[in-house]
């Protein structure tokens, strides 16, 4: 089984390589350099939304080096804020809230008994809001 994974990986690291430019696409399949292509309609919190991704693709270094140490920033704020909001629920907690005061939009954090993990489980609103064009709820994270 081990020999049959190897030729596997072999075969299709040769045939990556083979594509003119492989080596600059670190021997990333097509499939791969695709997922983080640009779609119209997604949610304005989508990764592919974030602008120091962009420069970082379009060859801008410097300019998406300090783009994410501004977003980073701004994720550090945000957390803060969250902290400091939920050291005043705990003066009076609510039934069903997060220790940190914070609910995802898509999905609902769950433990799993049977395994012992944090599961998140998607509740729904997405597909929606997509169809309508409907991002209103969203935060403004970049």
């Amino acid at each position: 089984m081990s020999k049959l994974i190897d030729a596997f990986w072999f075969k299709n690291l040769v045939m990556m390589s083979c594509r003119e430019g492989a080596e600059n696409m670190y021997y990333f399949s097509s499939l791969a350099l695709t997922l983080n292509e640009p779609e119209e309609g997604v949610a304005p919190t989508d990764s592919r939304r974030r602008p120091d991704q962009r420069l970082m693709e379009e060859g801008h270094w410097d300019e998406a080096n300090a783009e994410k140490q501004r977003l980073e920033e701004k994720q550090r704020s945000t957390r803060r804020e969250r902290e400091r909001d939920a050291v005043k629920v705990a003066a009076t907690p609510e039934e069903g809230a997060h220790p940190d005061n914070y609910q995802a939009m898509w999905f609902e954090k769950i433990h799993d008994s049977a395994s012992g993990d944090t599961l998140h489980v998607y509740k729904g609103g997405y597909w929606e809001a997509k169809e309508q064009g409907s991002w209103e709820m969203c935060p403004e994270i970049f």
